[in-house]
């Protein structure tokens, strides 16, 4: 009987019937790596459009949604007072509720909510901006104004909480607290900044301290980041005055790169390619690092000039082989040549649009096998083949209204999430689930 059972569930799936889905239980994916990895999924979309599975409404918010075991995890703002200005040279004094929402991956019902008073003093001041990471039967939440939050998955309990500046003399970044905490093991690494550090690891189901790392003036907007070399785990931090590798079993310090963006605007996690380590920052600031074979060390390979390279605003960069994709601070999409930082090629199509001009515009970069889904500012998602010989765009679709702005033009800065064969994103008004699955042909 059950060889039986076994055997009809495959000759189902086999029909297309059931399959596996994937999650996207934190920023950049299950590996954070950007990479896309169900099955099934459409190549082109269909002349008339994909189709909008749901719609929820919710509040302002820079931060992606996560998804797992059929939950989308999203925070927003619910704002009370004040007026969102965006002057990159001043706050935005509100007031109003944080908000950490659960909703039903299927139907996008919202199944409970944890909110809090949450008064802000921060430029660019529409809403979180850290996608949450869910962690089994947790999810960490991140305010901008660095409230942390540990969260029964099933049922938003606060199992333990943080505030970084009450509780570790944290200045607030000018633009908000925007570095997605990193879950490795039973150890939550987060940026925070403060008296007693940059970087601190916690214990992940108590909130308990284990170690402070590195000494800054800010501590910037980068995410932790792990990577695997030969020669073991590193983890990476990097505030607006260099690039670190730390042990992550101690927060010892391995290895240290100075690299400074402008306005301390180190906000683009690292990128690893085989044996390379690329990091970029706006005001020409971007290195390539040839990770040593035997022992946690770097050498340097090239640094950025005016005309090479290139030098990401509010995007992480992808790489795929030997060349680099990213969205230069001038607003356009560029591939550089990853040996030498060559410039191979750029265009505003999938940031701006093809006749507008702006800088920092903005394409969110995610891989699906052989092409590429471009979240792009416009509220559009772009399917595109990317390559050192140019830009490829194959399909588009308008997801979303863009609901904030930017140097005076309409923009949406939210990462979308890819599970379940859909893409979930949001504006400031609404969250969306979008049907990316391919369609079954006739027998």
């Amino acid at each position: 009987m059950r060889y039986l059972l076994v055997c009809c569930v495959a000759w189902v799936a086999l029909l297309g019937g059931v399959s596996m889905a994937d999650d996207w239980p934190q920023w950049l994916g299950p590996q954070r790596d950007g990479v896309y990895r169900e099955e099934g999924i459409v190549e082109r979309f269909p002349e008339d459009g994909l189709k909008i599975k749901w719609r929820t409404p919710v509040g302002w918010g820079y931060a992606g949604p996560a998804v797992a075991a059929g939950r989308v995890y999203l925070m927003d703002y619910q704002l009370s007072a004040g007026k969102i200005a965006n002057n990159p040279g001043a706050v935005d004094r509100l007031e109003g509720k944080e908000r950490v929402l659960c909703l039903d991956a299927s139907t996008g019902k919202v199944l409970w909510n944890h909110e809090y008073d949450r008064p802000y003093a921060i430029s660019f001041g529409g809403g979180p901006r850290v996608t949450p990471t869910v962690d089994g039967d947790l999810v960490f939440a991140m305010g901008a104004e660095g409230n942390l939050w540990c969260l029964d998955a099933r049922t938003g309990k606060v199992l333990w909480s943080k505030d970084f500046v009450k509780d570790y003399g944290a200045k607030t970044p000018m633009w908000g607290v925007s570095a997605h905490p990193l879950v490795e093991g039973d150890v939550l690494y987060c940026l925070v900044g403060g008296e007693k550090g940059v970087a601190l690891a916690l214990d992940k189901r108590t909130g308990k301290e284990l170690w402070w790392a590195l000494s800054a003036k800010e501590q910037g907007y980068c995410p932790p980041t792990m990577i695997e070399t030969a020669a073991g785990k590193q983890l990476l931090i990097w505030h607006p005055q260099s690039l670190n590798s730390l042990d992550p079993a101690t927060g010892r310090l391995y290895w240290s790169v100075p690299l400074a963006p402008a306005y301390g605007m180190s906000i683009a996690a690292p990128r690893m390619s085989g044996t390379y380590l690329f990091a970029t920052g706006i005001g020409t600031q971007a290195v390539l690092l040839k990770l040593h074979a035997s022992k946690p060390a770097v050498s340097e390979v090239w640094r950025g000039q005016a005309k090479t390279a290139v030098y990401c605003a509010t995007s992480t960069p992808f790489i795929d082989g030997d060349t680099i994709y990213g969205c230069d601070e001038t607003g356009a999409l560029m591939a550089v040549r990853l040996r030498d930082g060559q410039r191979l090629w750029q265009t505003t199509e999938p940031t701006l649009g093809k006749t507008a001009r702006g800088r920092y515009g903005t394409a969110f970069i995610v891989k699906h096998k052989d092409r590429f889904f471009l979240f792009s500012e416009t509220g559009d998602l772009i399917l595109a083949k990317l390559s050192p010989e140019g830009y490829q765009e194959l399909s588009r679709f308008r997801v979303l209204e863009p609901t904030n702005s930017c140097f005076g033009r309409p923009v949406v800065w939210s990462h979308p999430a890819f599970a379940q064969r859909c893409c979930f994103a949001r504006n400031d008004k609404e969250i969306v689930c979008v049907d990316l699955a391919a369609q079954r042909q006739a027998p």
